[in-house]
């Protein structure tokens, strides 16, 4: 099993530390808060701690370094660890340029290592169970796709809403239909903090007509984790915060019947059942982190890899482009 690093254990980087201590992989984390590395000691016995980046990637026993600093720090960490040979795992975003990220996913192509981005949601059972309905037809045409991810929690200082929630659903619209986009456009405030904004929605348009609208907040009185596709057949539903009915199937629509005079008198609407399918359930993030380890063992390309990373920074620049105007 490959000896993996973690680096930065705040509050999702201590849950990457746990799951690959389950995994028996974690064998070192680094973090600048001496306070973090003495509370997480007694958790991780097996692993090393140390505030210093150095010592992690001069440990040849090391093979993966996983990154789950503030993004600011995403670039440089990664780029030292990967010219050092370490295969690389990056939480979202990938990093705050993407000329960064076109620099970093070719040293990894030169060094011939795997550079994986923590675009959690494409290891969901539920959504892998969505996009086999998309790709299978049985939606029909998809006309649009909304999500909303708000909640009334952490509020940050270091970056605004869409940097920090919007990778999230970027990565499931490339997913799930593909990045043949036509334009970016995107409107917020900042209700909190001047220059910062924790209140954003996003508008993806696709050159075959499809719509994203993406709805982002830290600022919103429900805690909301969903999106839905409408298609021409039917409509899914997918909602991360049901324990068990994540996903919906919908046999709603509108037909058009032949034999009218005019358009309008030829479009019925259909109402029929609401499926709910069984889906096996397993810990997203362990599946995650499960991919990771077999693409380090075996120099596999991750399926979010740097090039799908690279992308969504990309759409992210054109938002807060279009944000800052």
């Amino acid at each position: 099993m490959p000896n993996i690093a973690v680096v930065g254990l705040g509050n999702w980087g201590q849950h990457l530390a746990r799951v690959f201590h389950q995994l028996e992989s974690l064998v070192a984390c680094c973090d600048l808060d001496n306070k973090k590395l003495v509370k997480f000691k007694k958790h991780f016995q097996n692993a090393s701690f140390t505030i210093s980046f150095d010592e992690i990637i001069d440990n040849e026993k090391i093979d993966g370094v996983v990154i789950a600093s503030p993004a600011a720090a995403h670039y440089n960490l990664a780029k030292k660890a990967l010219l050092r040979g370490k295969s690389v795992f990056i939480e979202k975003p990938m990093t705050l340029d993407s000329k960064d990220s076109e620099e970093l996913i070719k040293i990894a192509r030169d060094k011939g290592v795997p550079l994986m981005v923590g675009h959690l949601l494409k290891y969901h059972p539920a959504v892998i169970r969505v996009k086999e309905l998309v790709d299978g037809g049985d939606l029909g045409k998809i006309y649009y796709l909304y999500s909303q991810r708000v909640n009334l929690g952490t509020i940050r200082k270091d970056e605004n809403a869409l940097w920090s929630f919007a990778p999230h659903d970027i990565s499931v619209a490339l997913y799930l239909l593909g990045d043949d986009i036509e334009s970016v456009s995107t409107i917020g405030e900042c209700y909190l903090q001047d220059g910062i904004q924790d209140v954003v929605f996003l508008n993806i348009r696709y050159r075959n007509k499809v719509m994203v609208n993406i709805h982002i907040s830290w600022f919103d009185p429900y805690k909301e984790r969903k999106f839905a596709i409408v298609g021409s057949k039917k409509m899914v539903t997918f909602d991360d915060m049901e324990n068990t009915e994540k996903i919906r199937i919908y046999d709603k629509g509108v037909n058009k019947e032949p034999g009218y005079e005019s358009y309008g008198d030829s479009l019925t609407l259909r109402f029929g059942d609401i499926y709910i399918p069984k889906i096996d359930m397993f810990e997203p993030l362990k599946l995650e982190c499960e991919h990771f380890l077999d693409c380090v063992k075996h120099k596999k390309e991750p399926r979010s890899n740097g090039e799908e990373g690279a992308k969504v920074v990309k759409i992210l620049e054109k938002a807060q482009e279009s944000l800052d105007k």
